[in-house]
């Protein structure tokens, strides 16, 4: 019998993919999974017996990856699951940003009492009126799951679409559009683009990526929007913008005192994934990711360790090793099973920074003692047997 904890609400239509071989806990100490959207587990000390970690959603920074790593937890995302919900809120952003929709709205309800207010309106509407999204220039920085949807519908829409990323996957490129402009350099995002939207991961090297010295680049009137992490914008550089007249608006999802209630910013509480349907995808998401790690040992979509897929297994006997990514380590976990006459069937070793992962099929069942004897290398962080 497997346990795992929820710590925020998760969608019944993922947990529903639990077998009656999963039985659900509150108390982390006992799972050997734990489900999370948004609560904060840095000051968690963690069991053991924990195995995985699934966020469901795109974003870990309220997960303690490193740590993870370290113990031997692998922690999980669901990369695209709410793509299509924040693409939506994109465009509602770029719809709020060059019409003042939003304005025109508190007019009419200000306005309600009014007998005459179709009249009133008609004379009204002129200090709403905005500009279109058709023939402006959308510069999207990051094609990833969220941001090549973006640029793609954008095509749709009649903008011109330029698109920056210099790590782009060869999955996202085969699904980009033709339409849209591969761009090598960012500074031609920044000159020419009417939008531009961020759609990247927060990495030391995107952190405040949108500031003083970017925004000077920009063309005056320029639409920013940040739907994916507050910190890569230096907001205090973009009020300043908006002050001198160069950003035009700045359109987030992140809410903090330094930009609620400025002239300028148009600002929504996080609701770029609070969709019934991606809450839903999400969930199926994270629940399948663990059922396949835990049950197959197999990994997709961890943001700590490699991906390494073996299948469902077909041999006598499964083991998995985490270990650290130095040279040598491989025979710590190979070697105890040839002198116990065990053959290996098929393996898999995948790397990703300073940690490596093995799966390894084997013609017969490991005994307690070659376990041992593999985790006795100070290299090796884990052992689990599957099978």
């Amino acid at each position: 019998m497997y346990k795992y904890s929820c710590l925020n609400p998760i969608a019944q239509v993922g947990l529903d993919n639990f077998t009656t071989d999963y039985r659900q806990v509150d108390n982390t100490d006992d799972a050997d999974a734990i489900l999370v959207r948004s609560a904060k587990m840095h000051d968690m000390e963690f069991s053991d017996k924990l195995l995985a970690i699934a966020r469901a959603g795109a974003g870990v920074n309220n997960i303690p990856v490193d740590k993870c790593a370290e113990e031997g937890i692998v922690v999980f995302n669901t990369p695209g699951a709410n793509a299509n919900a924040v693409k939506e809120l994109v465009f509602a952003g770029m719809l709020l940003a060059s019409r003042d929709i939003v304005g025109g709205i508190k007019w009419c309800e200000e306005n309600a009492d009014d007998k005459d207010i179709g009249k009133a309106a008609e004379k009204a509407k002129k200090q709403f009126a905005g500009t279109e999204l058709y023939g402006k220039k959308l510069g999207v920085i990051g094609l990833g799951a969220i941001g090549v949807r973006v640029a793609n519908a954008a095509t749709h829409l009649g903008m011109e679409v330029y698109g920056y990323d210099p790590f782009i996957s060869v999955k996202a490129a085969w699904n980009l559009s033709r339409s849209v402009k591969h761009i090598g350099d960012v500074d031609d995002i920044y000159a020419e683009c009417d939008f531009i939207t961020v759609h990247v991961p927060l990495l030391d090297d995107t952190r405040r990526m949108i500031n003083r010295d970017s925004i000077h680049k920009m063309k005056r009137g320029v639409i920013i929007l940040n739907f994916a992490r507050d910190l890569l914008v230096d907001e205090d550089a973009v009020l300043s913008g908006i002050h001198s007249g160069k950003i035009r608006h700045y359109v987030t999802d992140f809410a903090n005192p330094t930009i609620a209630g400025e002239k300028g910013v148009i600002l929504t509480p996080h609701l770029g994934a609070s969709t019934e349907e991606a809450e839903d995808n999400c969930a199926v998401m994270a629940v399948d990711e663990i059922r396949d790690y835990i049950e197959n040992g197999n990994i997709k979509n961890s943001v700590n360790y490699p991906n390494c897929d073996l299948g469902i297994c077909t041999t006598q006997g499964r083991i998995a090793v985490i270990h650290h990514n130095k040279k040598g380590v491989i025979s710590a976990y190979t070697t105890p099973l040839g002198d116990a006459d065990i053959n290996i069937a098929d393996m898999s070793n995948k790397s990703r920074g300073g940690y490596a992962y093995a799966l390894l099929d084997l013609d017969s069942k490991v005994p307690e003692e070659v376990v041992k004897k593999i985790e006795e290398n100070p290299s090796v962080i884990k052992v689990r047997v599957i099978k």
